[in-house]
């Protein structure tokens, strides 16, 4: 009964929300984001404890702290905006949506290749699955994704994006649809930049090594599909660009490699609009006391060469 009453009030606030024009609904979500970064003194500290992090040597300590209220200002209008993107029709998203490098997309589909997308939590990022089906011809296309604890709401967002050809994989179910998808030449879509736990591989991010999820490379590996990084960054008031990277051959690289550089293409894609990244995820926790004890299997892969900032470790 819970469940549903939180439903009821999410649709409601939909309903609102998507009432006012995009513009708007910029200056709402930045006002909004200013005042959670005053009221949310936790996440704040953590984000700026991640920028130190990752532009350690970089920006000054005061630098770090504007970055931070930048990205709660920014947070808060690309999560609003995401929800009126939602109710467009794709033709009204393309109004402030500009697409770039498409070609790494469509010239490996035409060569008969699957693709496995590389995506992050950067600006909007739920409009690559409303943009990117435009340009993909009837391929198959799929995503995997957590599923949300409240049922109703879960529902809710699996039907918006049906009604953009997408399927949702739930990651508790295994991964046999989305190798079933690559293997017939489709697209898979999985995020890609966050704290991926005991199952994750310890590779650097930022110079810091963080647990960072093999999946993509994996699925690339049995299926020999490409990897395309993309990334949506804001481009001005109620503005966006969809960027899609060069393809990561998977040919002749390990597992490890391969999702190693999949973390060098996601810093890169972050340094190029700072602010739009989600900072307010603990992207580099070490778990303690059991860091690199048995439990994780995948353990550490460090590129030769590859400089690697200060950080803890347990030794037995």
């Amino acid at each position: 009964m819970l469940q549903y009453c939180v439903y009821l009030v999410y649709r409601a606030a939909v309903f609102i929300l998507g009432s006012f024009p995009l513009p708007a609904l910029f200056a709402l979500g930045q006002f909004g984001g200013a005042i959670a970064w005053v009221i949310l003194p936790q996440y704040r500290a953590l984000a700026f404890r991640n920028t130190r992090i990752a532009f350690a040597g970089e920006i000054s300590e005061r630098n770090s702290r504007r970055l931070v209220l930048r990205h709660f200002q920014r947070l808060g209008a690309n999560l609003l905006c995401s929800i009126k993107f939602a109710q467009l029709p794709p033709s009204r998203i393309l109004e402030r949506v500009q697409v770039e490098n498409l070609h790494h997309i469509t010239d490996g589909l035409a060569a008969r290749k699957p693709l496995v997308l590389l995506l992050s939590h950067i600006g909007p990022w739920e409009l690559c699955a409303q943009i990117l089906p435009l340009f993909t011809g009837e391929h198959r296309r799929a995503t995997v994704y957590q599923r949300l604890r409240n049922r109703y709401i879960d529902a809710h967002v699996r039907q918006a994006r049906a009604r953009f050809q997408v399927e949702m994989l739930d990651r508790s179910e295994g991964f046999a649809k989305a190798l079933q998808v690559l293997r017939g030449g489709g697209i898979v879509g999985i995020l890609g930049d966050q704290h991926a736990g005991d199952s994750g591989l310890w590779t650097p991010f930022f110079g810091r090594i963080a647990s960072t999820t093999p999946l993509p490379a994996l699925l690339a590996r049995r299926t020999g599909a490409l990897i395309v990084a993309v990334a949506v960054h804001t481009d001005g008031w109620a503005r966006w660009r969809v960027i899609a990277e060069s393809p990561i051959t998977v040919e002749h690289e390990s597992v490890e490699s391969l999702t190693a550089r999949g973390n060098e293409t996601l810093e890169r894609q972050v340094r190029r609009a700072s602010e739009d990244w989600f900072w307010v995820h603990d992207r580099w926790k070490t778990p303690r006391p059991n860091f690199l004890l048995s439990r994780y299997k995948r353990g550490v892969f460090v590129p030769a060469g590859t400089p690697l900032k200060p950080f803890r470790i347990l030794i037995r």
